[in-house]
C-alpha cells in the first residue's frame, strides 16, 4: 500500500483517493491502482527511497516519446519525488496486427529522430543514473556515456571481473570500427525489454517505463532480443519500414553490452558471465 507521504503527495496533485490496491509487476518500483474521487483510475509507481528526480525524468521521457505520435504511451497524470501517476491502461489480448504495428511504430519512433546523441537532462535506467551528456558522434557517446559509467560502477562495487575489464578496455580502443555505419540519432525508448511493451485493451501496443535518449536505433532492437518477448514479425515489420544497415545482426552483442552492464550493477550474479560472453562474441 502507499506510504502516508506518497498518498499525501498524490492527493495534493490529483485530489482525494477513494481506494487503492496493489498491482503485480516491476523489479524496481511498487505498483498500485488508485481510484480518485473524480472517477479517474490511475496507475501509481512508488519506491521506498527513489532518487529525487527519478519520476520527473520518467514523465519527461514519456512525453518526449509521445511527441513522435508513433506508438501510444501512457498519459502522465502527476508526479512528485515520491510518486508517478499515469493513466491506467488495462491489459488486453494482442490484436491480429499487433506485432506488425509494434514493429512499424518503433521504426517511426526511431525515424522521428532526436536533436543529439544524449538528451536534455540525465535520467535513469531502473534506478541507476543514466548520463545523457551530449557527444558529437555515436561511438564516443556509447563509450563515454554508456559503457564507461557502468564499468566504473561495477569496479567500485567489486562486481567487475578481470576478464570483463580487459574485454571492455580492448573494445573501447576499437569502438569506431565496431559500431556500424554512421546514422543520425534516433529517438530511443532506452529500456525496451518485453515487460516494457504493454498491450492495451484494444489490442494495440503501448510503450511504458522508458529510459529515453537520442542514440543508435540498434540499441532498442538489441535490447528486445536480449530477454525475448518479441516475435520475429515485430523485427520483420521494422525492417520493412526502415531497413537496417549491413552487419546489424553481428552488432547485436555489442549493443546488448549496455543493458547487460546495467544488470550487473542492479543484480550482479550471472550477468557478469553474460557480459564476458558478449565480449567474446564481439571479438
Amino acid at each position: 500500500m502507499l506510504s502516508d507521504g506518497a498518498l499525501a503527495d498524490i492527493e495534493a496533485a490529483l485530489g482525494a483517493v477513494t481506494s487503492q490496491s496493489p498491482l503485480t509487476g516491476g523489479d524496481i518500483n511498487r505498483a498500485t491502482r488508485v481510484q480518485l474521487a473524480d472517477g479517474r483510475a490511475a496507475f501509481v509507481k512508488t519506491h521506498p527511497s527513489p532518487p529525487p528526480t527519478m519520476y520527473e525524468r520518467e514523465a519527461e521521457g514519456l512525453a518526449w516519446l509521445g511527441e513522435a505520435g508513433a506508438l501510444r504511451v501512457p498519459e502522465v497524470l502527476g508526479f512528485s519525488p515520491r510518486f508517478l501517476a499515469l493513466e491506467l491502461i488495462l491489459p488486453g489480448a494482442p490484436a491480429r496486427d499487433h506485432d506488425a504495428e509494434l514493429g512499424r511504430g518503433l521504426a517511426a519512433l526511431h525515424a522521428f529522430g532526436a536533436p543529439r546523441f544524449g538528451h536534455l537532462r540525465d535520467n535513469f535506467i531502473g534506478d541507476l543514473p543514466q548520463d545523457n551528456g551530449a557527444e558529437e558522434d555515436w561511438p564516443t557517446f556509447y563509450v563515454r556515456r554508456r559503457l564507461e559509467p557502468q564499468l566504473r560502477r561495477a569496479v567500485d562495487a567489486g562486481r567487475a571481473s578481470s576478464a570483463m575489464q580487459r574485454g571492455l578496455q580492448s573494445l573501447f580502443a576499437r569502438i569506431t570500427e565496431r559500431v556500424g555505419p554512421a546514422e543520425p540519432p534516433s529517438r530511443l525508448h532506452g529500456d525496451l525489454w518485453g515487460g516494457n511493451a504493454h498491450v492495451a485493451t484494444d489490442g494495440a501496443p503501448v510503450l511504458i517505463d522508458p529510459a529515453a535518449y537520442g542514440g543508435h536505433r540498434e540499441m532498442d532492437l538489441a535490447m528486445m532480443r536480449l530477454f525475448g518477448g518479441f516475435s520475429q514479425r515485430v523485427f520483420d515489420a521494422y525492417a520493412e519500414a526502415w531497413p537496417l544497415a549491413p552487419g546489424a545482426a553481428e552488432r547485436v552483442p555489442l549493443y546488448q553490452l549496455y543493458p547487460l552492464m546495467v544488470h550487473v550493477n542492479l543484480f550482479g550474479g550471472s550477468y557478469v558471465g553474460s557480459v564476458e560472453r558478449a565480449l567474446r562474441e564481439i571479438g
